[in-house]
């Protein structure tokens, strides 16, 4: 893993307290992370910390889950009860040096727990206060607990997916999650933007439900404008645009997206039939639309005398096609590892957690490649920084107001040699 400088990373000096759990929060501040902001996850040890840490099936070690290890690479971790009037006051210590505060937790709770900018201004008044929550911190719903599938299905994107036939159905993966993270990782930068020019903090809040309506976008443009109700279109088709669909070939699938008049008549040679280019029933996207059925016939028949490979070869970069692969078969993808997509993410200890890159790419500048931390792990370390002696720091640990296990103080301890040797050595 080759090493560049903290200092070349775009968001280098950004520090940011996650009061996070589970998949959006975590997804949000994991693009930070990537890109070289501090995050320190504030943990609960209490409640067995960040939730994600024993999503199953599958383990790297005791509360180190594939799952956690996704969404919170490159972050550190302090165990803190900040129901404790000494965890409270720890955090806002730590508040006094941060950027920025993110949660995402239920919407009545960060007023409760004193992690909004009008508890925390005091201490700090540039402080972003960004808050992720099911429904919104306002209104009827602001205590209700919220989840990914449960906004999918209100906001009414179960009725856009899946086959005319079949019952509603959820996206492949958990959407509404990974875009609201991501949201609330915009929204914190447009406020620390802000905090930095002015001086002055403020709360930023977005919701899953927010989120998971604003990506109705274009259909429901269409309905308040129009009064137009899309509904599901088979194989997955686009609702307006044809040839935009899944389409078979002599062994599978493949996916071809003419979404340019210009794509039309290059399809039709590659095919064979340069005839379609002119047939009146079919030269325009008007037209073809209208006999949708009539275009997927004739797509089918030219596919189906030969496999997906050999449409992709003749096709690719001609016409916007693409073969419809699974989880294996996309991640073993030659252009994936052409494009480095995946990534090995190293341990302390040697070891390394094997996952996908940031999309986001930085001409010169490696990413950082870190595990995620066992939790507590930067316990000392944090504290120390925000003024805490080692007789302070033994009091909270007494007191319970920190913990961590035995593998975490062992990794801070390393971590800590390292940089007292790093120190010594000089640049």
């Amino acid at each position: 893993m080759s090493k560049q400088p903290t200092s070349t990373l775009p968001l280098a000096g950004l520090r940011v307290l996650a009061v996070e759990q589970y998949g959006a929060g975590p997804f949000g501040t994991s693009y930070l992370a990537d890109l070289g902001a501090e995050i320190i996850k504030v943990e609960n040890h209490k409640d067995g910390g960040d939730v994600g840490r024993h999503v199953g099936p599958h383990f790297f070690g005791e509360e180190d889950s594939h799952f956690f290890q996704t969404f919170n690479r490159n972050k550190r971790s302090i165990t803190l009860d900040l129901k404790h009037p000494e965890g409270m006051a720890a955090f806002r210590k730590l508040a006094a040096g941060a950027d920025a505060v993110l949660d995402n937790l239920r919407g009545d709770l960060p007023v409760k727990l004193g992690l909004t900018y009008a508890a925390l201004k005091d201490v700090n008044p540039a402080i972003v206060c960004t808050h992720l929550s099911a429904y919104g911190r306002e209104g009827s719903r602001r205590a209700w607990p919220g989840y990914d599938y449960l906004m999918q299905a209100e906001a009414g994107h179960l009725t856009l997916t899946g086959e005319p036939e079949g019952p509603p159905t959820r996206y492949g993966l958990s959407i509404i999650d990974l875009m609201t993270g991501l949201v609330a990782a915009f929204a914190l930068l447009a406020g620390v933007t802000r905090a930095r020019q002015t001086g002055i903090g403020l709360d930023m809040d977005t919701s899953l439900f927010d989120v998971a309506l604003h990506n109705l976008n274009y259909p429901g443009t269409w309905f308040l404008n129009a009064g137009v109700v899309t509904g599901r279109t088979a194989r997955s088709g686009h609702p307006s645009l044809v040839p935009s669909q899944l389409y078979r070939t002599k062994d599978g699938w493949l996916f071809i997206m003419c979404n340019k008049e210009k794509f039309w008549p290059i399809l039709a040679r590659e095919l064979g039939h340069p005839e379609w280019a002119t047939d009146p029933q079919l030269a325009t996207f008007a037209v073809r639309l209208a006999n949708r059925d009539r275009v997927t016939r004739l797509l089918d028949d030219a596919l189906m005398q030969a496999p997906t490979a050999h449409w992709i070869d003749k096709l690719s970069g001609k016409v916007p096609v693409s073969p419809v692969f699974d989880v294996a078969q996309a991640l073993e993808n030659p252009f994936v590892h052409e494009r480095d997509g995946v990534v090995d993410y190293a341990y302390d200890d040697g070891r390394a957690a094997r996952m996908i890159a940031n999309p986001i790419r930085v001409p010169g500048v490696t990413l950082p490649q870190r595990a995620a931390p066992c939790m507590g792990q930067d316990n000392d370390a944090l504290l120390r920084e925000a003024g805490f002696d080692d007789a302070a720091i033994a009091k909270l640990r007494d007191l319970g107001v920190i913990a961590e296990t035995r593998e975490a103080r062992e990794a801070g301890e390393e971590l800590a040699l390292a940089e007292d040797i790093g120190h010594a050595a000089g640049p």
